[in-house]
C-alpha cells in the first residue's frame, strides 16, 4: 500500500469508527463497498484496509464472501463488555495510582476540570441532551478516563482498556440518543478523581466499579425499552 493509500486508510478508519460508535451507521447494517467508497471519497484498497482494522476493533464483522456489516448490539454482549471493562479499567487505575508522578496528576486534574466544566452546566431534566452537548461531553469523558489510567505502565493493558472503552461508548450512545433523562454523573466522576488524587487505590477502584455498573444498568434499561424492534435496535441481519 502506498503512503497516500495508507493516509486515506487511516482517515477512513477514523471516520467509519466514529460513525459506527455514534450510531450514524446502524448496528447490523450492511456496509456496501461501492456506497462507502462514494460517501467517504476513498478507493477500494484503503477502504478494505480500514474495514479490516475495524474488524480488529470488533466494530465490523464479515461472513465469508457475503461482505461486511456493522457489528450488532446485544444485551448479553453489553453485560460481557461491562464486566470485563470493569476488571481491566480498575487494574489499570490501580497500576496508574501506584506509578503515577506529578505530571500524571496534573494531566488527570486538567482532564477532570475540563469535564467538570461541561457537566456542571448540563441540564438534569427529562429532556435528552442536544447532539452538540453529547459530542462535547463524550470527548471530555473519554479524555478523563484515559488520563486516569495513562500511568499504568502497560501498553497491552491500555490497548485492551481502550478497546473496551470504545465498545462501551457505542452502547452508551444508544442510551444517550434515546434517553428521556440525563443522569448526574458529575458526583461520580468527582468521587473517582478525589480518591485517585489521594492515592487511595481501593476507593478509586470501587468508585469506578460503581460508576461503570450504574452506566451499564442505564444502558440496559434503554436497550430493553427499545426491544420491540430487535432488527432495528440490536442489528439483526436479514
Amino acid at each position: 500500500m502506498s503512503s497516500s493509500d495508507k493516509t486515506l486508510a487511516d482517515r477512513t478508519y477514523r471516520q467509519l469508527r466514529g460513525d459506527i460508535v455514534n450510531g450514524r451507521l446502524a448496528a447490523g447494517s450492511k456496509l456496501k463497498l461501492e456506497g462507502l467508497a462514494q460517501d467517504y471519497e476513498v478507493g477500494m484498497s484503503p477502504l478494505r484496509e480500514a474495514l479490516a482494522r475495524l474488524m480488529g476493533d470488533l466494530l465490523v464483522v464479515s461472513e465469508g464472501q457475503r461482505g461486511f456489516w456493522v457489528a450488532p448490539l446485544s444485551l448479553d454482549e453489553l453485560d460481557d463488555v461491562s464486566r470485563v471493562r470493569a476488571l481491566i479499567e480498575t487494574e489499570a487505575l490501580n497500576a496508574a495510582i501506584r506509578n503515577g508522578d506529578a505530571a500524571w496528576e496534573r494531566d488527570v486534574t486538567a482532564a477532570f476540570e475540563a469535564l467538570a466544566a461541561v457537566e456542571e452546566h448540563l441540564p438534569h431534566t427529562s429532556e435528552a441532551l442536544p447532539p452538540g452537548q453529547v459530542e462535547i461531553w463524550e470527548a471530555r469523558n473519554r479524555a478523563f478516563h484515559a488520563a486516569l489510567v495513562s500511568a499504568a505502565g502497560s501498553p497491552m493493558l491500555i490497548k485492551l482498556r481502550d478497546l473496551l472503552y470504545q465498545q462501551s461508548e457505542r452502547y452508551r450512545r444508544v442510551s444517550l440518543n434515546v434517553s428521556r433523562g440525563w443522569r448526574n454523573v458529575h458526583d461520580e466522576h468527582r468521587a473517582i478523581y478525589d480518591a485517585t488524587m489521594q492515592r487511595n487505590a481501593l476507593r478509586a477502584c470501587r468508585m469506578t466499579e460503581l460508576h461503570l455498573a450504574r452506566t451499564a444498568e442505564e444502558v440496559r434499561k434503554a436497550m430493553a425499552a427499545l426491544a420491540r424492534d430487535d432488527d432495528q435496535i440490536f442489528g439483526g441481519k436479514a
